[in-house]
């Protein structure tokens, strides 16, 4: 069931073996994430591949607004570290969509809720974000469902 946390351990020991310490430390990490997550609560469960997904998603932003912070105090040197981990993570996540696969989406759902106002802009969201599948950040699906419902 936990596909995406065994290729993760497997691909740690492969980096530790071939003394690579910057994916070592990133994929370790994520792997601590993925087990506090497990025994967080009453009692210890196994994590679904979409709930592991979104823990990869989550250390992907993290890293991002990081970075962006890092840059805007002037630290490149940190801000590209941050970087180069994003780009690690991402290979475990989904293709993410292209903008034109996005709007589709949107339109799609536009078109399924009948006639819309920026009231229903929540829901209009959800049912994207819910097609999308992790396949595309919140903040970009929540701008191309406010462009498309401002556009009328």
């Amino acid at each position: 069931m936990a596909e995406l946390k065994d290729r993760l351990r497997a691909d740690m020991i492969a980096s530790m073996k071939a003394k690579q310490p910057d994916t070592t430390k990133v994929l370790r990490a994520v792997l601590a994430a993925i087990t506090t997550e497990e025994v967080s609560g009453d009692a210890a469960h196994e994590l679904t591949e979409a709930q592991e997904q979104a823990i990869v998603t989550k250390q992907v932003r993290q890293r991002r607004d990081s970075a962006e912070a890092y840059a805007a105090g002037g630290r490149q040197d940190l801000a590209d570290v941050e970087r180069a981990e994003v780009e690690i993570l991402e290979a475990y996540l989904p293709k993410q969509l292209t903008d034109d696969e996005l709007n589709a989406l949107v339109e799609a759902e536009v078109a399924n809720a009948g006639e819309v106002t920026m009231k229903q802009m929540g829901q209009i969201i959800k049912a994207v974000n819910a097609r999308a599948a992790g396949r595309a950040d919140g903040g970009k699906v929540a701008a191309a469902v406010k462009a498309r419902l401002q556009k009328g």
